[in-house]
């Protein structure tokens, strides 16, 4: 076997093992689907008929709907936190010349290494004492910080290709700091913060824990909702809203990847032995 048809074997090989693995995780997912689109009144196989009645429960004026616009809300308003704390967290460990970067940048991947129990734990004895527990600003800084480190994390990779030498030659032209990083930095780096934004905003979507210890009855998001219902009644309706959730997420992470291979040949460095 030469080296080009091992080179295809193993790029086969490759393939196949990705789309098993993907199927492995989604096709439980998907054989769930379709009984948000049945006519019965509980969940069963095979279907008695299709009706998309579950579809118009959660979305009728009531405790879904109300759940929905609270993850909206704050999920919105802790993605802005989050991108903008990450992005220029993100920035200043590209500069290299942060002191203690790596205690630093542990402290920041924190919340996505400590169980979600203790960090909700945790939060809601100090959210206690400064009065922010059942509140909205409380949930939406909780999230804040458990969204942050994904987008540090993806402005950290897309800031490994700049250059800073950009930066340089925008000082010697006489820019301030903040001018050259709205005008040289974000322009080229924005996939990244896009990308962490999503990531950002999926995780708050998607949150249940922190919420449980932070939200009080009227900040009840949609995936808290979701565990209440699983807790007390079984019924479509569940099914409904997470296909929902699927589909946000979906269309969340296939922008992302578009973003990502869309900014691919302004990250990639030129070849200093190329001649111009």
């Amino acid at each position: 076997m030469t080296h080009r048809q091992f080179a295809r074997a193993a790029g086969a090989v490759h393939y196949l093992y990705g789309a098993l693995m993907v199927c492995f995780l989604l096709l439980p997912l998907l054989a769930m689907t379709p009984i948000s689109l049945s006519a019965g009144s509980f969940l069963s196989y095979p279907l008695p008929g299709f009706s998309t009645q579950w579809y118009q429960r959660v979305f009728s004026p009531g405790p879904w709907l109300d759940s929905l616009r609270n993850s909206l809300v704050v999920g919105v308003c802790s993605t802005l936190i989050a991108t903008v704390l990450g992005t220029l967290a993100a920035f200043a460990f590209a500069r290299r010349n942060l002191p203690a970067r790596r205690t630093l940048l542990g402290f920041l991947m924190a919340p996505m290494i400590v169980p979600p129990v203790i960090t909700g734990l945790g939060m809601y004895f100090l959210f206690s004492r400064i009065g922010l527990t059942a509140s909205l600003p409380g949930l939406v800084i909780a999230h804040a910080v458990l969204s942050t480190p994904f987008v540090v994390i993806t402005v950290t990779a897309t800031l490994q290709q700049f250059d800073m030498g950009l930066l340089r030659a925008a000082y010697s032209l006489g820019a301030s700091p903040v001018r050259a990083f709205f005008t040289v930095v974000v322009p080229i780096v924005m996939s990244g913060i896009v990308s962490g934004a999503l990531f950002a905003f999926i995780t708050s979507f998607d949150e249940v824990v922190v919420a449980i210890f932070i939200g009080g009855p009227g900040q009840r998001t949609l995936p808290r909702q979701m565990f209440d219902g699983i807790r007390d009644t079984i019924d479509p309706s569940i099914i409904a809203m997470s296909t929902f959730l699927m589909v946000v997420a979906a269309v969340a992470l296939t922008l992302s990847a578009w973003l990502s291979q869309r900014a691919a040949p302004v990250q990639r460095p030129q070849d200093p032995g190329s001649s111009t």
